[in-house]
């Protein structure tokens, strides 16, 4: 892992900050526990999210507003990882504040594909996507808030899982959309993702939003026979890149060959849920930006003649330019006279997106859709055009804005071998159902296993 950091990251730029001597250190220290004390994960490189906070370690969440923050605690996520002595390699690129869909808005430069160095990871989890394709660890955390764990996942050709909402803690995750943040493994398959998923779930007292319910226990099974498939006929149509469609289409038949029944489903509030998410997350985030100010912790700018000046200042030198627009659409929405004609009506839609899929779940066990409605696309392609940027993430919002849990895993490859992800979607608190039917699918398939530099 280490070797491969030291050959491929000047030129992927998956890690803002590594710590590689004291990894090894860690890694020498495994030897001296007994088998008993050892669990699975024991001595298992992971990279975290640069948005989940690491005592005495970095945690910039890819702004130069918090370059030189260091968390006087860890988030739940990172004790439950180090009680497993799982070993952080270091924390990862990502999307500034997790807004975007590219890993292009980075304060520390872009993170660059490992299938195509030319083009995006996906974003905003894209340094925790790469680092995994790219052998630069065996697992990753990211964050999910319109498919920051699955857009990436997809453009990187490995597995990523976006649990219910309120089923993996977020204490100690820097929030980006409240409502809709949520935690998440990332994994070469989905037996990785399983297991690491096992041991970051649960309830915890830090999150009032987190859930009790009891966790899966049982082996992934793969057995699938008889059961049935929805198909939204709003995610095949329009819009959708030609070589996308035809490899989500062979992968349904793969599913048939297994037993399973495909049913073809409506998701009849599909075209409202981009517009819905862009007013409901920069809501919430315009009200979570607003404590960066210069004055507790983060950058503070030398100029300005009073507090105010300096706050002013701070706040312009510190965000990058897609942070202050979503914190500007956000204010925009919440502001007197807009509040009820923007941000009432898109909670009002977010409830009827959620309505559809409890009517679609009335008809089928699983959702089936692609990640993506491209494959990875070039740097510098969409990010003068945010509207073609936040239309990349038109099958993985509806998710988030449900609170639902969704697979993201290698489904092929277009003819200029590029990955294309696809995404099963459960109903709430199914993490096991979707990923034994993700584990049957990898048990048929060798997408998964095929690499960037061809091992």
């Amino acid at each position: 892992i280490i070797k491969n950091i030291e050959l491929k990251d000047k030129l992927i730029n998956a890690y803002i900050s590594k710590r590689l001597d004291e990894a090894l250190e860690e890694a020498k220290s495994m030897d001296s526990y007994k088998k008993g004390r050892l669990s699975p994960l024991s001595g298992i490189p992971i990279a975290v999210k640069d948005n989940i906070c690491t005592k005495n370690l970095l945690t910039t969440c890819g702004s130069k507003i918090l370059s030189n923050f260091i968390p006087p605690y860890n988030a739940t996520v990172i004790e439950k990882i180090k009680k497993e002595k799982m070993i952080i390699i270091g924390k990862t690129n990502m999307d500034e504040f997790a807004m975007g869909s590219s890993t292009e808005t980075s304060f520390f430069g872009p993170t660059h594909n490992p299938w195509d160095t030319e083009r995006v990871p996906g974003g905003s989890s894209g340094g925790s996507a790469a680092a995994v394709s790219s052998g630069e660890s065996i697992l990753a955390l990211g964050s999910d808030t319109g498919g920051s764990i699955r857009q990436p996942a997809s453009f990187c050709n490995v597995t990523g899982l976006k649990p219910t909402y309120g089923r993996v803690s977020r204490y100690g995750l820097v929030a980006f959309a409240s409502s809709l943040d949520q935690i998440g493994p990332i994994g070469k398959d989905v037996e990785d993702v399983y297991l690491l998923f096992q041991k970051i779930a649960g309830r915890d007292i830090h999150d009032s939003t987190s859930l009790s319910s009891s966790l899966p226990e049982e082996k992934l099974k793969g057995k699938v026979k008889g059961k049935i498939l929805g198909l939204p006929k709003e995610y095949l149509g329009e819009g959708i890149d030609k070589e996308v469609k035809e490899i989500i289409e062979k992968d349904i038949k793969i599913w048939e060959d297994l037993g399973c029944k495909i049913e073809e489903i409506s998701l009849p509030h599909t075209k409202y849920c981009v517009p819905a998410y862009y007013i409901i997350a920069p809501s919430e985030a315009s009200s979570n930006l607003a404590r960066y100010d210069g004055v507790q912790y983060g950058y503070r700018s030398k100029k300005g003649k009073n507090i105010i000046e300096m706050m002013e200042e701070t706040r312009d030198e510190g965000f990058g330019n897609e942070v202050k627009r979503r914190i500007m659409l956000g204010t925009f929405s919440l502001s007197h006279g807009y509040f009820e004609e923007y941000y009432i009506k898109a909670q009002k839609v977010r409830t009827l997106i959620n309505e559809d899929f409890s009517e679609a779940f009335k008809k089928c066990d699983f959702i089936i859709t692609p990640v993506s409605p491209t494959p990875p696309f070039k740097i510098g392609e969409k990010i003068s055009d945010p509207l073609k940027m936040y239309l990349s993430d038109i099958f993985t919002i509806p998710v988030n804005l449900a609170g639902l849990p969704a697979l993201s895993m290698p489904g092929g490859f277009t003819k200029e071998r590029l990955p294309v992800g696809l995404q099963i979607i459960g109903k709430p608190l199914d993490e096991y159902g979707i990923l034994n039917l993700g584990f049957a699918f990898q048990e048929v398939t060798d997408f998964h296993k095929r690499r960037p530099d061809g091992d």
